[in-house]
């Protein structure tokens, strides 16, 4: 999007301002924020929001699984944490990306997930635009930035065994074909993208700043609009508390991302990474929340880990790094790591399902999809991919369902045709996307 058509979006949309900063509202019943409202007697049509929630190295096969429907749902144990969104939750097995098949480990495994494009060894980088970035190009006039592009660990440089590139392996979002999307890593970067917060002033709180403009708004709002205001700004001031806190650890040396290595010569950026990676993720995970409940974009990716991942997990009954447990898939180990990233995107779910919009939330109107980039991690299989996802999509896809595609013809449970499905959901219609020219059947 240009930066004119940024700002004819902008100009559609009510912030509160202060010093350096500009808070874009959630929507609200009596007050215009954003632009376009219902007409006299109509109901009014919300955006459709989409998140990509991935995690890298496969899953424990014996335990990712679901069966029956609704809220009689089975899950495996892998997927407990989820047992709370069975009636909005769709269990999709046996989808494939062709292009991830017999190439090699890892990293021509995980660049081209989400574009379905064949990637090229050695010095040259070339893959094909992932899907978010396409959906994200058609969409971004409605939204004040195209998508959200945040991760929760360092990309990796260099080549694998396999003479990939490690960029493969460290991002899933492509701009185009040679250019991964840079991912934001650092929570108070992405919590001050949301408010435009510059400056001088950026470690100043953002609620300090733009008191005085919310205490008139909320004067003129109605009363339902007075506590989703006030629920908003408690939620904004508890990430922005939580951010402040690690900004005022950054002059410790310790150990980024939960990776396992100590640098104690490390500069540590004035920004700064939370040390536990528990924190990490779910201080992400309310950045993707606030920026769907603003409508500040329609499209997120979340990278949790990328692949080959070096996170250590102290806080559960585990040893060794999450790549190394891979190896040991079918453990009571990785089961539990599993659990650690499915309790995540519950978190997620749960945030957007607490945000009230129109006549339901902003979970109803959009849709969390959850992946990983092969079966299993210690065959480094990728003839299946376990995927899952969660929300309503603006009343556009079913849930409570488990649907399989495992015995289907290899044209019939492609990867692409999802995204070709869901772009469709998203109101972005395209004759063909990657290796798929049909929609998915029965999604």
């Amino acid at each position: 999007m240009t930066v004119a058509k940024n700002r004819a979006v902008a100009s559609r949309r009510t912030f509160l301002r202060g010093a350096g900063v500009a808070m874009l509202l959630p929507w609200l019943e009596s007050i215009p924020v954003w632009g376009a409202q219902a007409p006299p007697g109509g109901a009014k049509t919300f955006p459709k929001r989409l998140a990509i929630v991935f995690m890298a190295n496969g899953i424990n096969p014996n335990n990712w699984w679901a069966r029956g429907s609704g809220a009689s749902m089975e899950l495996g144990p892998s997927l407990e944490p989820l047992l709370p969104f069975r009636e909005r939750l769709n269990f999709v097995g046996g989808l494939f990306n062709e292009a991830a098949t017999n190439v090699g480990i890892h990293p021509g495994q995980t660049g081209n997930l989400l574009s379905g494009a064949r990637l090229t060894k050695g010095p040259e980088i070339r893959g094909g635009i992932s899907f978010d970035q396409l959906l994200a190009s058609h969409l971004g006039e409605s939204s004040v930035q195209p998508s959200l592009v945040l991760g929760c660990e360092q990309p990796m440089t260099g080549y694998h065994e396999t003479n990939f590139s490690m960029a493969y392996g460290s991002h899933i979002s492509w701009a185009s074909a040679t250019s991964p999307v840079p991912m934001e890593v650092y929570p108070s970067l992405a919590f001050d993208s949301l408010f435009e917060n510059r400056g001088a002033q950026r470690n100043r709180s953002i609620l300090d700043r733009v008191m005085g403009q919310a205490s008139d708004l909320r004067r003129r709002a109605s009363v339902p609009d007075q506590v989703k205001l006030d629920e908003y700004l408690t939620s904004v001031r508890e990430v922005e508390r939580r951010i402040d806190k690690v900004r005022q650890s950054t002059d410790r040396p310790s150990e980024p991302t939960g990776q396992g290595q100590t640098v104690p010569t490390m500069k540590r950026p004035d920004n700064g990474l939370p040390e536990d990676i528990r924190e990490h993720m779910r201080l992400m995970a309310d950045i993707v929340a606030l920026a769907f409940q603003t409508n500040k974009t329609s499209v997120a990716t979340l990278l949790l880990c990328r692949d080959i991942s070096g996170m250590f997990y102290p806080f559960l009954p585990v040893t060794e790094s999450h790549h190394a447990l891979s190896h040991n898939d079918t453990s009571k180990e990785f089961t539990l790591v599993n659990q650690y990233y499915t309790g995540q995107l519950a978190y997620l779910a749960q945030r957007l399902q607490s945000m009230r919009e129109g006549d339901g939330t902003v979970l109803d109107h959009s849709c969390l999809l959850f992946m990983s980039n092969m079966w299993s991690g210690s065959k480094h299989d990728s003839t299946r991919a376990p995927l899952l996802t969660i929300g309503n999509l603006g009343g556009t896809l079913a849930s409570g369902r488990v649907l399989n595609y495992y015995e289907q013809p290899a044209d019939k449970r492609r990867l692409c045709s999802l995204y070709l499905t869901l772009m469709d959901r998203m109101g972005v219609e395209l004759p063909s996307f990657g290796d798929a020219k049909e929609r998915l059947a029965g999604i």
